[in-house]
């Protein structure tokens, strides 16, 4: 087989897949994929239309020359999504390379997928950026599917068993023993798109350096800041299941005539005591809190010791812990007296991300055509929620002393 008729192999089946696939979700072709299958249609006529022993040349999709190897840099990749955006525009085949690498012919809303390599770095980025997704379980999902079901154990008390159903005891060598068995349920997570826009001007897209600097730190700052935005306050509508809104959240009671908008040292002590797993979590907290915090002490006799406060007094630094856990401010937090102000969080063992490798990007050159600018929409699809449905009822001390994940305070307003 020649060369020629191998890449018209190779553009058949790509039609095909691109067709398939809109088949497979039950929909029509979108007009990115409609225009996709036009320019190689078009190359298709064109090489079944050469002689067998004519030069080969490789024109792939309207491109002039094809580039061979992968793009340099993010800056280059978008540049080159930048002119297929443009009417008319060439469209540089390796942006179908970069999409058949992931194992998918074309994004189903139009786009093209960011090269792997570039992909990985900049989600890597923008989880580094933000505070609390690094400390999540995080779940990657493969191939066609687009959600998870993880079984889970439904234990919503530990008063006579354990794990929803485990329960242990003493028994003589000749009685009888009983069975048991854990109860579980599902914990689904169906991916979410995290979608962001990003603005540049005509002068920046001829800069693919200055691109490749710019736009991955804009990127990085912002998906950072949406994700840990969605592990405290999500709905779960369109977007994860944050740490407010989840059935597991425990709330502790304010203090008998506790003044408004303040925080006690009583409360973050019975927040610890209600926390499950007081080893591994930390303090979540608005900066707006740490004025209390400074300020807060324990009454000792006629007098009080400061909490939070080193032997130095306001002249030190402040303790980067509380009760031997660490604080982490955060500015999606509540602000002082408001539930979430304060949350002592176990994200490791309580608070699970599934998501699915790739970033697609796509541009507009209409959106901002009388300000000479394109803009950039990159999508990423996630999803997670705590691991509890709800609060554990404590062996002793039942349903008023449950425990969770997740610890907050009552509002004092």
């Amino acid at each position: 087989m020649n060369e020629n008729q191998k890449i018209i192999d190779a553009l058949r089946r790509k039609i095909s897949d691109i067709e398939a696939l809109a088949r497979r979700e039950g929909r029509q072709l979108s007009n990115v994929e409609k225009g996709l299958i036009e320019e190689m249609k078009a190359e298709l006529h064109d090489r079944l239309s050469l002689p067998a022993t004519a030069p080969q040349t490789i024109q792939d999709f309207g491109a002039s020359k094809r580039s061979s190897g992968p793009f340099a840099n993010l800056g280059e990749q978008l540049r080159a999504v930048a002119q297929a955006g443009i009417p008319g525009g060439k469209t540089d085949p390796r942006l179908f390379q970069a999409a058949s690498g992931l194992n998918e012919t074309v994004p189903s809303d139009g786009g093209f997928l960011v090269q792997q390599d570039f992909s990985r770095e900049l989600l890597k980025s923008a989880f580094e950026t933000g505070f609390l997704a690094k400390l999540c379980r995080r779940i990657q999902i493969s191939g066609n599917s687009n959600g998870i079901k993880i079984n889970a154990f439904d234990e919503t008390s530990r008063i006579s068993t354990r794990f929803g159903g485990i329960v242990g005891y003493w028994a003589s060598e000749a009685e009888e023993k009983t069975k048991s068995k854990p109860k579980f349920r599902q914990l689904e997570l169906n991916l979410k798109k995290l979608i962001g826009l990003c603005y540049a001007s005509d002068e920046l897209l001829a800069d693919a350096n200055v691109m490749n600097s710019v736009l991955p730190a804009a990127f990085a700052s912002e998906f950072g800041f949406r994700i840990d935005d969605a592990i405290i306050n999500g709905t779960g509508a369109g977007q994860p299941l944050g740490i407010l809104n989840a059935g597991s959240l425990v709330v502790v009671e304010k203090e008998t005539g506790q003044v408004a908008a303040t925080i006690m040292a009583e409360n973050v002590i019975k927040m610890f005591c209600r926390q499950l797993n007081p080893g591994s979590a930390v303090w979540l907290v608005s900066k707006s809190i740490f004025p209390e915090l400074w300020t807060m002490s324990l009454a000792i006799g006629t007098g009080g010791a400061p909490v939070f406060q080193p032997a130095g007094g306001l002249s030190a630094l402040p303790y980067s812990t509380l009760l031997g856990r660490p604080v982490i401010p955060v500015e999606q937090c509540a602000t002082l007296g408001t539930v979430g102000d304060i949350i002592f969080a176990d994200l490791e063992g309580g608070y699970v991300l599934a998501e699915k490798g790739g970033l697609q990007t796509d541009v507009s050159i209409h959106v901002r055509f009388i300000y000479d600018e394109s803009v950039f929409r990159f999508v990423y699809r996630v999803d997670g929620q705590p691991v509890l449905a709800s609060p554990i009822a404590a062996y002793k001390g039942g349903a008023a002393n449950s425990q969770s994940h997740f610890v907050a305070l009552e509002t004092r307003s």
